[in-house]
């Protein structure tokens, strides 16, 4: 960073929501880990789904194609069905609302906190009136920021729904970047994009915005760097410190 303050350099930060905002990443881990062991077992001769499957195929992406990449990484093909499906049913959709249901009962029973030094540099960000979004693969992204006492400081979210109903390419493609952007008033050179999955810093460039900030969560900071970050964390409290 140069001595240009932090809001007189940018004029508006879309966040990601899982693993940089909250540690939502933990539940969504949990998750699908459990329901894809339960569809490995169906299979014979597959070794467990490991976290680092969910680092190399279903970080940061929208649902269905989480289940796909890492279905196809062990070369099984389901069909693909549709999003009414059951959780019960094998196809792509049935097992990723399968993983959603079960996410929804890990953060209903436990809750969620977002991060310290997320929640600090948020509240600095506010004070500075610099205009922030929340940018997300997940449906469940409303439930998360209301859960975690979040929702007031982002008017403007952009998750899976309003992709689906927009029709937006999910991450890597800056599709859901960009409308996060418009839809808060601020070009997207003058924006900045705060990710953790590899997925998403593709996205933020390929997008033309004016920085990429990767938060190490465990990816590791070489991948995000390679991946297209400008800088890379390993927590929002440096950038907090920064603007203090």
């Amino acid at each position: 960073m140069d001595s240009t303050r932090f809001d007189e350099k940018f004029h508006g930060v879309l966040f990601d929501l899982d693993g940089v905002l909250t540690p939502t990443a933990l539940i969504h881990m949990r998750a699908w880990k459990e329901m894809f062991n339960e569809e490995l077992a169906r299979h014979e001769g597959q070794a467990p789904y490991t976290d680092e499957d969910y680092f190399a195929h279903v970080d940061g992406k929208p649902r269905y194609d989480g289940v796909r990449d890492f279905l196809a990484s062990r070369g099984i093909t389901l069909p693909e069905g549709d999003p009414s499906d059951g959780p019960d049913a094998q196809t792509i959709c049935g097992l990723g609302n399968r993983k959603n249901d079960l996410f929804n009962t890990v953060l209903t029973r436990d809750g969620i906190a977002p991060y310290t030094g997320s929640a600090r540099w948020v509240g600095l960000l506010h004070e500075r009136a610099l205009p922030m979004a929340v940018v997300s693969s997940s449906r469940n992204a409303a439930a998360v920021l209301k859960a975690a006492g979040m929702s007031d400081d982002f008017p403007v979210l952009v998750d899976g729904n309003r992709a689906k109903a927009e029709n937006l390419a999910g991450k890597p493609a800056p599709d859901t970047y960009l409308r996060g952007a418009e839809l808060l008033g601020v070009p997207a050179h003058q924006c900045v994009v705060v990710e953790d999955a590899v997925s998403g810093v593709r996205a933020g460039a390929a997008g033309g915005f004016a920085m990429v900030l990767g938060v190490n969560r465990g990816v590791g900071a070489d991948r995000l760097l390679q991946a297209g970050a400008d800088r890379v964390v390993d927590d929002l409290d440096e950038m907090a410190e920064e603007m203090a």
